[in-house]
Protein backbone atom coordinates (compact mmCIF):
# COMPACT_ATOMS: atom_id res chain seq x y z
CA UNK A 1 0.00 0.00 0.00
CA UNK A 2 1.53 3.14 -1.40
CA UNK A 3 1.82 5.87 0.59
CA UNK A 4 -1.30 8.28 -0.76
CA UNK A 5 -3.31 5.37 0.09
CA UNK A 6 -2.39 4.97 3.56
CA UNK A 7 -3.02 8.99 3.85
CA UNK A 8 -6.45 8.61 2.52
CA UNK A 9 -7.43 5.85 4.88
CA UNK A 10 -5.85 8.17 7.53
CA UNK A 11 -7.79 11.08 6.57
CA UNK A 12 -11.23 8.72 6.55
CA UNK A 13 -10.59 7.40 9.69
CA UNK A 14 -10.79 10.92 10.89
CA UNK A 15 -13.81 12.19 9.08
CA UNK A 16 -15.48 8.40 10.60
CA UNK A 17 -14.43 9.76 13.97
CA UNK A 18 -16.01 13.13 12.98
CA UNK A 19 -19.07 11.42 11.94
CA UNK A 20 -19.41 9.17 15.41
CA UNK A 21 -19.04 12.07 17.37
CA UNK A 22 -21.60 13.91 15.46
CA UNK A 23 -24.49 11.08 15.68
CA UNK A 24 -23.72 10.11 19.14
CA UNK A 25 -24.09 13.65 20.25
CA UNK A 26 -27.20 14.60 18.54
CA UNK A 27 -28.85 11.44 20.76
CA UNK A 28 -26.77 12.59 23.51
CA UNK A 29 -25.53 9.70 24.61
CA UNK A 30 -24.45 6.70 23.12
CA UNK A 31 -21.49 3.56 23.05
CA UNK A 32 -18.47 6.13 21.79
CA UNK A 33 -15.34 4.21 23.56
CA UNK A 34 -15.42 1.21 21.90
CA UNK A 35 -16.98 2.63 18.32
CA UNK A 36 -14.01 4.94 18.52
CA UNK A 37 -11.42 2.21 18.85
CA UNK A 38 -12.81 0.19 16.02
CA UNK A 39 -12.46 3.31 13.25
CA UNK A 40 -9.24 2.07 11.49
CA UNK A 41 -10.08 -1.66 10.87
CA UNK A 42 -13.47 -1.05 9.93
CA UNK A 43 -12.30 1.69 7.75
CA UNK A 44 -9.38 -0.53 5.95
CA UNK A 45 -12.02 -3.35 5.49
CA UNK A 46 -14.52 -0.91 3.72
CA UNK A 47 -12.61 1.01 2.01
CA UNK A 48 -9.79 -1.44 1.14
CA UNK A 49 -10.77 -4.82 1.09
CA UNK A 50 -13.91 -6.04 1.12
CA UNK A 51 -15.60 -7.17 -1.94
CA UNK A 52 -19.19 -5.33 -1.26
CA UNK A 53 -21.60 -3.39 -3.87
CA UNK A 54 -23.66 -0.08 -1.83
CA UNK A 55 -26.27 -0.52 -4.37
CA UNK A 56 -26.92 -4.29 -4.13
CA UNK A 57 -25.99 -5.25 -0.41
CA UNK A 58 -27.28 -8.82 -1.00
CA UNK A 59 -25.32 -9.83 -3.87
CA UNK A 60 -24.33 -13.26 -3.54
CA UNK A 61 -20.44 -13.88 -2.94
CA UNK A 62 -19.90 -10.43 -1.22
CA UNK A 63 -17.91 -10.36 1.77
CA UNK A 64 -19.40 -10.12 5.13
CA UNK A 65 -18.57 -8.03 8.30
CA UNK A 66 -20.08 -9.03 11.88
CA UNK A 67 -19.67 -6.23 14.69
CA UNK A 68 -19.90 -8.94 17.29
CA UNK A 69 -19.50 -6.61 19.60
CA UNK A 70 -22.92 -5.04 19.17
CA UNK A 71 -22.63 -1.29 21.02
CA UNK A 72 -20.19 -0.43 18.48
CA UNK A 73 -22.95 0.00 16.32
CA UNK A 74 -22.16 3.35 15.57
CA UNK A 75 -19.15 2.82 14.19
CA UNK A 76 -20.87 0.65 11.27
CA UNK A 77 -23.21 2.80 10.73
CA UNK A 78 -20.75 6.06 9.93
CA UNK A 79 -19.30 3.27 7.47
CA UNK A 80 -22.03 2.43 5.95
CA UNK A 81 -23.58 5.96 5.83
CA UNK A 82 -20.67 7.25 3.90
CA UNK A 83 -20.03 4.04 1.53
CA UNK A 84 -23.74 5.03 0.38
CA UNK A 85 -25.63 2.28 2.22
CA UNK A 86 -28.36 4.87 3.20
CA UNK A 87 -28.10 8.78 3.30
CA UNK A 88 -25.86 10.76 6.28
CA UNK A 89 -28.75 12.44 7.29
CA UNK A 90 -29.93 8.78 9.11
CA UNK A 91 -27.26 9.08 11.32
CA UNK A 92 -28.99 11.96 13.10
CA UNK A 93 -31.42 9.12 13.83
CA UNK A 94 -29.55 6.67 16.18
CA UNK A 95 -30.86 4.74 18.28
CA UNK A 96 -34.57 7.32 17.87
CA UNK A 97 -38.36 6.18 18.01
CA UNK A 98 -38.91 4.31 14.11
CA UNK A 99 -35.06 4.44 13.32
CA UNK A 100 -33.55 2.29 11.07
CA UNK A 101 -30.12 2.65 13.30
CA UNK A 102 -30.49 0.95 16.97
CA UNK A 103 -28.32 1.07 19.26
CA UNK A 104 -27.23 -2.48 18.27
CA UNK A 105 -26.71 -4.02 14.54
CA UNK A 106 -29.80 -5.69 13.18
CA UNK A 107 -29.86 -7.02 9.71
CA UNK A 108 -34.10 -6.36 9.62
CA UNK A 109 -33.64 -2.65 9.33
CA UNK A 110 -30.50 -1.68 8.42
CA UNK A 111 -29.12 -1.99 4.75
CA UNK A 112 -25.45 -3.23 5.15
CA UNK A 113 -25.44 -5.16 7.96
CA UNK A 114 -24.72 -8.97 7.88
CA UNK A 115 -25.95 -10.05 11.19
CA UNK A 116 -27.82 -9.38 14.02
CA UNK A 117 -25.77 -8.55 17.24
CA UNK A 118 -26.10 -7.51 20.20
CA UNK A 119 -25.74 -10.68 23.22
CA UNK A 120 -22.08 -10.92 23.28
CA UNK A 121 -20.51 -14.26 22.39
CA UNK A 122 -23.03 -14.51 19.65
CA UNK A 123 -21.93 -12.95 16.57
CA UNK A 124 -18.41 -15.18 16.06
CA UNK A 125 -20.55 -18.30 15.88
CA UNK A 126 -22.53 -16.56 13.29
CA UNK A 127 -19.31 -15.77 11.23
CA UNK A 128 -18.16 -19.32 11.81
CA UNK A 129 -21.55 -20.74 10.03
CA UNK A 130 -21.40 -18.01 7.26
CA UNK A 131 -17.54 -19.10 6.41
CA UNK A 132 -18.40 -22.86 6.31
CA UNK A 133 -21.42 -22.18 4.46
CA UNK A 134 -18.89 -20.00 1.60
CA UNK A 135 -16.64 -23.00 1.73
CA UNK A 136 -19.31 -25.45 0.66
CA UNK A 137 -20.85 -22.29 -1.88
CA UNK A 138 -17.17 -22.07 -3.44
CA UNK A 139 -18.02 -18.54 -3.73
CA UNK A 140 -14.17 -16.98 -2.55
CA UNK A 141 -16.00 -14.31 0.41
CA UNK A 142 -14.07 -13.58 3.32
CA UNK A 143 -15.95 -13.12 6.84
CA UNK A 144 -14.96 -10.69 9.25
CA UNK A 145 -15.65 -10.52 12.60
CA UNK A 146 -14.88 -8.35 15.34
CA UNK A 147 -15.18 -9.25 18.73
CA UNK A 148 -14.72 -7.39 21.99
CA UNK A 149 -11.91 -8.22 24.47
CA UNK A 150 -14.59 -7.94 26.87
CA UNK A 151 -16.77 -10.10 24.87
CA UNK A 152 -14.12 -13.10 24.90
CA UNK A 153 -14.86 -13.76 28.59
CA UNK A 154 -17.69 -15.34 27.31
CA UNK A 155 -17.40 -19.41 26.72
CA UNK A 156 -19.40 -19.27 23.35
CA UNK A 157 -16.68 -17.54 21.38
CA UNK A 158 -14.53 -20.59 22.42
CA UNK A 159 -16.94 -23.25 21.13
CA UNK A 160 -17.06 -21.26 17.56
CA UNK A 161 -12.83 -20.90 17.75
CA UNK A 162 -13.00 -24.48 18.29
CA UNK A 163 -15.69 -25.17 15.45
CA UNK A 164 -13.41 -22.79 13.15
CA UNK A 165 -10.36 -24.56 13.41
CA UNK A 166 -11.99 -27.73 13.20
CA UNK A 167 -13.44 -26.72 10.09
CA UNK A 168 -10.39 -24.96 9.00
CA UNK A 169 -12.17 -21.86 7.81
CA UNK A 170 -9.39 -19.77 6.17
CA UNK A 171 -11.76 -17.90 4.65
CA UNK A 172 -12.36 -16.44 8.40
CA UNK A 173 -10.55 -13.14 9.31
CA UNK A 174 -11.52 -12.25 12.58
CA UNK A 175 -10.16 -9.32 15.01
CA UNK A 176 -9.87 -8.56 18.97
CA UNK A 177 -10.64 -4.66 19.84
CA UNK A 178 -8.26 -5.19 22.56
CA UNK A 179 -8.63 -2.12 24.28
CA UNK A 180 -8.51 -3.59 27.81
CA UNK A 181 -11.75 -1.96 28.79
CA UNK A 182 -14.97 -3.88 29.14
CA UNK A 183 -18.16 -1.80 30.48
CA UNK A 184 -17.51 -1.16 34.07
CA UNK A 185 -13.91 -1.84 34.86
CA UNK A 186 -10.60 -3.09 32.92
CA UNK A 187 -10.50 -6.31 31.49
CA UNK A 188 -7.73 -7.41 33.62
CA UNK A 189 -9.44 -6.31 37.00
CA UNK A 190 -12.63 -8.52 36.00
CA UNK A 191 -11.69 -11.63 34.10
CA UNK A 192 -7.98 -11.06 32.58
CA UNK A 193 -7.95 -13.01 29.15
CA UNK A 194 -4.02 -12.87 28.87
CA UNK A 195 -2.14 -14.03 26.86
CA UNK A 196 -4.85 -13.72 24.73
CA UNK A 197 -2.63 -14.36 21.59
CA UNK A 198 -1.98 -17.92 23.31
CA UNK A 199 -4.87 -18.85 23.76
CA UNK A 200 -6.12 -18.52 19.99
CA UNK A 201 -3.14 -20.48 18.80
CA UNK A 202 -4.01 -23.04 21.37
CA UNK A 203 -7.16 -23.58 19.84
CA UNK A 204 -6.00 -24.12 16.24
CA UNK A 205 -5.74 -19.87 14.80
CA UNK A 206 -3.22 -18.53 13.04
CA UNK A 207 -2.59 -15.24 15.61
CA UNK A 208 -1.25 -11.57 14.42
CA UNK A 209 -1.16 -8.44 16.66
CA UNK A 210 -1.06 -5.10 15.70
CA UNK A 211 -1.30 -1.59 16.83
CA UNK A 212 -5.21 -1.43 15.98
CA UNK A 213 -4.82 2.35 15.18
CA UNK A 214 -2.06 2.13 12.20
CA UNK A 215 -4.22 1.37 9.31
CA UNK A 216 -0.94 -0.26 6.93
CA UNK A 217 -0.12 -2.59 9.89
CA UNK A 218 -4.00 -3.96 9.81
CA UNK A 219 -4.06 -3.83 6.21
CA UNK A 220 -0.52 -6.19 6.21
CA UNK A 221 -2.03 -8.10 8.73
CA UNK A 222 -5.64 -8.99 6.54
CA UNK A 223 -2.90 -9.83 3.64
CA UNK A 224 -1.04 -12.59 5.61
CA UNK A 225 -4.37 -13.48 6.82
CA UNK A 226 -5.68 -14.35 3.31
CA UNK A 227 -2.62 -16.27 2.45
CA UNK A 228 -2.96 -18.80 5.51
CA UNK A 229 -3.92 -21.96 4.28
CA UNK A 230 -6.06 -24.21 6.82
CA UNK A 231 -6.68 -21.95 9.54
CA UNK A 232 -8.80 -19.13 10.77
CA UNK A 233 -6.85 -16.01 11.65
CA UNK A 234 -7.47 -13.89 14.50
CA UNK A 235 -5.56 -10.11 14.58
CA UNK A 236 -5.60 -8.90 17.89
CA UNK A 237 -5.92 -4.98 17.61
CA UNK A 238 -4.05 -3.18 20.45
CA UNK A 239 -6.45 0.05 21.00
CA UNK A 240 -7.18 2.64 23.19
CA UNK A 241 -10.81 2.82 23.74
CA UNK A 242 -11.96 6.45 22.67
CA UNK A 243 -9.10 6.84 20.51
CA UNK A 244 -8.63 9.89 19.03
CA UNK A 245 -10.73 12.77 21.34
CA UNK A 246 -8.51 13.19 24.32
CA UNK A 247 -11.17 13.78 27.38
CA UNK A 248 -12.86 10.50 25.86
CA UNK A 249 -9.45 8.58 26.38
CA UNK A 250 -9.44 10.20 29.95
CA UNK A 251 -12.70 8.55 30.84
CA UNK A 252 -11.33 5.37 31.17
CA UNK A 253 -14.60 2.80 31.31
CA UNK A 254 -16.60 5.48 31.64
CA UNK A 255 -16.39 5.90 27.79
CA UNK A 256 -17.94 2.95 27.55
CA UNK A 257 -21.31 4.62 27.11
CA UNK A 258 -21.07 8.49 27.84
CA UNK A 259 -23.35 11.71 27.88
CA UNK A 260 -21.98 14.30 25.32
CA UNK A 261 -23.26 17.49 25.44
CA UNK A 262 -22.72 19.93 22.73
CA UNK A 263 -19.73 22.03 23.85
CA UNK A 264 -18.30 18.50 24.34
CA UNK A 265 -18.88 18.20 20.52
CA UNK A 266 -17.51 20.97 19.51
CA UNK A 267 -14.05 20.38 21.66
CA UNK A 268 -13.35 16.56 20.00
CA UNK A 269 -14.63 18.04 16.43
CA UNK A 270 -11.84 20.45 17.12
CA UNK A 271 -9.37 17.77 18.25
CA UNK A 272 -10.09 15.79 14.84
CA UNK A 273 -9.57 18.59 12.55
Amino acid sequence: MDKDQIKFLDEKSKYIRKLIINEIAKLGQGHIGGSLSAVETLVVLYYKEMNINPDNPNMKARDRFIMSKGHAGPAVYAVLADKGFFPLSELDTLNKPETNLPSHCDMNRTKGIDMTVGSLGQGLSCAVGMAKASKLQKDNAYIYCMVGDGEVQEGQIWEAAMSAANFKLNNLIAFTDYNKIQLDGTVKEIMDISPIDKKWQAFGWNVISVNGHDVLEIYEAIEKAKNTKEKPTMIILNTVKGKGVSFIEAMGDANHSTSITEEQRVRALEELE
